[in-house]
């Protein structure tokens, strides 16, 4: 006869990863496009629907308004679960939102990179690692101009601080979020290693 508290945390696991797949899976970047009749994001430049290419489209405030939303249903997936379901509940929300942005149903699973949605989760499970992260961007993009390499060396950042400061949990989680999210840039790594990226201002 299966344990009732074993089946009861396999149904709160699996309902906080839904719930945190179907927030992660909003796709903001087409959603946002659509409301004020712009272009579609996955008709221009690379195709994606987040804030990188939502800037392709020449609007910097829908590009604002689509990284605050990737980042923000990452952190609301978390403090919700995390409210009534506690910190490692929390995680699975996590993994669920990131896995929702990256791969929403609603668009045949191709979704975004997951740099903002990372951010986002971040400060639900550990705001000062959130912190180490945008620091760590900004003084690579300052120095080298180059958004995606920031990108890719903060998210390296970001699950080694919070092994040092001990936070075991949410850094292997984090660790398999960097996998994924390098993973979802590997084009990008092709191009930085060819030379051929485009730099910000660009």
């Amino acid at each position: 006869m299966p344990d009732p508290l074993n089946l009861s945390l396999l149904l709160c696991s699996a309902a906080a990863l839904v719930l945190g797949y179907a927030f992660g899976s909003i796709p903001f970047g087409l959603l946002l496009t659509w409301l004020v009749g712009g272009p579609d994001p996955r008709a221009i430049g690379s195709g994606n629907i987040g804030a990188t290419n939502v800037l392709r489209t020449g609007n910097k405030t829908l590009a604002a308004a689509t990284l605050l939303g990737d980042m923000l249903k990452g952190t609301a997936a978390v403090v919700i679960v995390q409210r009534f379901g506690g910190d490692e509940l929390a995680i699975i929300a996590a993994l669920g939102a990131f896995l929702g942005h990256l791969f929403p149903v609603w668009l045949r699973f191709k979704g975004g990179k997951g740099v903002a949605t990372y951010i986002g989760l971040l400060l639900g499970l550990a705001w000062p690692a959130a912190l180490v992260f945008c620091a760590v961007w900004a003084a690579i993009a300052a120095a080298t101009r180059y958004s995606s390499l920031a990108a890719l060396v903060a998210s390296a950042a970001a699950p080694a601080f919070l092994l040092v400061a001990g936070r075991y949990p949410e850094a292997l989680l984090f660790l398999i979020l960097t996998v994924l999210l390098w993973l979802m840039h590997r084009q990008n790594i092709a191009r930085l290693l060819a030379g051929s990226e485009g730099k910000i201002g660009r």
